[in-house]
């Protein structure tokens, strides 16, 4: 039989390794040189300029600064795969709760929200230990009338899934394009049973589309009672295997009122452990944003590879997945992909202690999120302090400590009556929830401080990157809905780096240096806002007044700053096209690096500051229904700046300068011809420009009256 140890791989990547370390101590080399320099200019020639000479100085330390943390994460990358396969046919596979958070029907398409349950319903695991719940944080009628629908519809789908071993097991995507290959080469029967599916589906996505026409039954109710109901429910029906099939569904509906806070995702989500653990209590959760379905069913199978695994278990909080994107284009002009973080960075924390929480996609030992590891008795010291006086949940963390404790066989009624005091607003008053006791309340950014604590307290996790993603979710197609939701993430980050949780003073005494270097680069990241405005701005008018501040090329110092400026390219090249990435990917993600810094960090790192004084600052939800025109146009590979003018000001500023400076620059190295004193300033100001190009084409347009 095979033991479960044999379930993994996990192999360090060490002629990666080996080169990112010998790049580490060459650029590291040139960055002291280069201070040298400047800090010798600045106190011994009288000759440089003060005040831009300190300023240039100043952003090159904050690029040093910021680069040195970032080589925490090329320090030892390593690469996971697994052998599902393998596990023991006498191994009971542990029960996993399935969260799913929604907020609004108009902005979170109800049919896609439900395809999404759907998915995570058709698991391949067995399905007496699933149960999917599903928050809906806008209390709206059409989520808990198309919930009612999924239950028959699933009754059909998913037995038509196991018999036919389909892969793609998200029902749009089945009946799309994307399942052509599953489609062809089936017997007569399967085409018969699929076209009656078919049929089935459309009429499901039709009735709910009806009730929800026109936004009468898709409105947010912001003041409501809680509501808990279960959709289908797999232990009352023992008697037809067909039911069987089917997994626990349960909808949740917190109590919202005017006067309390709601917490956001963190409080859907911590509501959903309080009502799960009282109906189902399984030892795992997976959350899922409710735009990103399973596109895997082997998922779970897979994550059990390390849950099952003895030598890891005793630590291991959680087995995170990478975000993937379906609607990702060839050119992907805003980095959708996210490559750096999910094809680098994170394959580099996992050589450390393991990745962060990245939101959604990612299977969660549920006694993790009640304390530490090796500490594990000090959430039932007092009970009611940290969990709230519902005597079913106490009970219920019992269980998931193994401690020996008798449960007693409540009626449904009674279960549902618990389930809505756990989702009343009261309930947390006076309670541990969201400070020491699940998903942590001190920042938006929920699931990432949740893990950053979580690593914090001992725990640990792991990347899994598998060929075919499990997961697949919709990213921004325009300019400003990206640029919203980067600003969201830097405002959080950035507030954590200056809260009393800063990683490099609060993180780095409770694990190792370079994990905390890993999320001090994350949260330290606006600062580069600074530097880039330095950079933008200080040699450009320099030049426009003919004040050299870089060494002239026939001076030895010149190849210092070349090659700190060539050695960062080369790095990100090489990163690039060892990660499946193509020059195109590289040239993109350097824009979008410019772009980003120099307008998403401002006001992230604006945002986040307000919010340390105490002002409130409100990001709206991210819009995931589909605009046909500004698809079509992010698949033509045109930048859409409607409606982010906001966060084009600094960079249209920085165009503009950098344009006429450049063009008088220009003209005063032609008449004094001292080119070679001024070449460092041309190379910075060309390079921004040529990263800047969609922005000055978008100016160009708009003054010809084109949109």
């Amino acid at each position: 039989m095979a033991t479960v140890s044999s379930l993994h791989t996990c192999t360090v990547q060490q002629p990666r390794a080996a080169i990112n370390r010998i790049h580490i101590f060459l650029h590291f080399i040139a960055i002291l040189f280069l201070f040298y320099y400047r800090v010798t200019g600045l106190f011994y020639d009288n000759a440089v300029p003060t005040l831009a000479w300190s300023l240039m100085t100043l952003a090159e330390l904050i690029f040093a600064f910021v680069w040195v943390l970032s080589q925490a994460f090329r320090w030892r990358p390593v690469l996971r795969s697994v052998i599902p396969e393998r596990i023991p046919k006498d191994v009971r596979l542990p029960a996993v709760d399935i969260l799913i958070c929604t907020a609004d029907p108009l902005k979170e398409p109800t049919v896609e929200v439900m395809n999404t349950v759907l998915s995570a319903m058709a698991l391949d695991y067995p399905a007496e230990n699933l149960a999917v719940y599903l928050s809906d944080d806008g209390g709206s009628p059409v989520t808990l009338f198309a919930m009612k629908q999924v239950g028959p519809f699933a009754k059909l789908w998913l037995p038509f899934c196991n018999k036919y071993g389909i892969k793609t097991r998200h029902p749009e995507s089945f009946f799309s394009a994307f399942a052509d290959d599953e489609r062809l080469h089936r017997s007569d029967e399967f085409r018969a049973e699929e076209e009656a599916i078919k049929d089935k589906y459309e009429e499901f996505k039709r009735t709910i589309e009806k009730y929800g026409g026109e936004g009468k039954n898709s409105h947010v109710v912001q003041d409501r009672p809680p509501h808990v109901e279960i959709i289908h429910d797999t232990r009352k029906i023992r008697e037809n295997s067909e039911d069987q099939a089917v997994p626990l569904l349960v909808y949740v509906s917190r109590e919202k009122r005017p006067s309390y806070n709601s917490r956001f995702k963190a409080g859907a989500l911590n509501t959903l452990l309080r009502v799960s653990g009282v109906i189902s209590n399984s030892p795992y959760v997976l959350v899922l944003d409710c735009d990103m379905y399973c596109n895997d069913p082997t998922s779970a199978r897979q994550a059990m590879c390390f849950h099952l695994d003895p030598q890891m278990s005793r630590t291991l909080s959680f087995v995170q997945f990478p975000q993937v994107f379906y609607n990702v284009s060839k050119n992907d002009i805003y980095d959708g992909q996210a490559r750096a973080a999910f094809k680098t960075k994170w394959q580099g924390m996992d050589g450390l202690r393991g990745p962060l929480l990245s939101g959604t996609g990612f299977y969660l030992k549920r006694k993790s999120l009640y304390g530490s590891p090796n500490q594990e008795d000090d959430c039932l010291l007092e009970p009611h302090k940290n969990f709230g006086k519902c005597d079913k949940l106490i009970e219920s963390v019992k269980v998931i400590y193994e401690r020996d404790v008798s449960i007693k066989a409540d009626s449904s009624d009674a279960i549902l009556q618990d389930a809505k005091q756990l989702a009343s607003c009261p309930y947390e008053t006076n309670t541990s929830w969201g400070k020491e006791v699940g998903f942590s309340y001190d920042c938006l950014l929920e699931s990432t401080f949740t893990g950053y604590l979580l690593h914090c307290r001992g725990w640990t996790s792991v990347y899994l990157y598998p060929k075919k993603p499990c997961f697949l979710g919709c990213t921004p197609v325009d300019m400003k809905e990206a640029m919203v939701q980067y600003t969201k993430w830097i405002s959080e980050l950035f507030l954590l780096a200056i809260s009393r949780f800063n990683p490099l003073t609060f993180g780095i005494s409770r694990m190792s240096i370079l994990q905390s270097m890993c999320y001090g680069y994350l949260t330290i990241m606006p600062i580069l806002s600074v530097a880039m405005i330095f950079y933008a701005t200080v040699p450009q008018l320099c030049l426009l007044r003919g004040v050299p501040l870089f060494p002239k090329v026939s001076d030895p110092w010149f190849a210092v700053f070349l090659a700190i400026f060539v050695s960062s390219l080369c790095q990100h090249l090489i990163e690039v096209l060892t990660s499946d990435g193509t020059l195109k990917t590289w040239w993109n993600e350097q824009r979008n690096w410019v772009i980003k810094s120099g307008s998403g960090s401002v006001f992230g790192a604006l945002s986040g500051i307000l919010k340390w004084f105490g002002m409130k600052i409100k990001f709206g939800l991210s819009n995931k229904a589909v605009d046909k025109e500004k698809l079509e146009k992010y698949e033509k590979g045109k930048f859409d700046f409607q409606g982010a003018a906001m966060f084009m000001v600094p960079l249209t500023i920085s165009v503009i300068l950098n344009t006429l400076c450049l063009i008088g620059g220009l003209w005063r190295v032609i008449t004094l011809k001292n080119f070679e004193e001024m070449s460092g300033q041309f190379i910075i100001s060309l390079y921004f420009l040529a990263l800047s190009y969609p922005i000055l084409e978008g100016l160009l347009r708009k003054g010809k009256g084109k949109a």
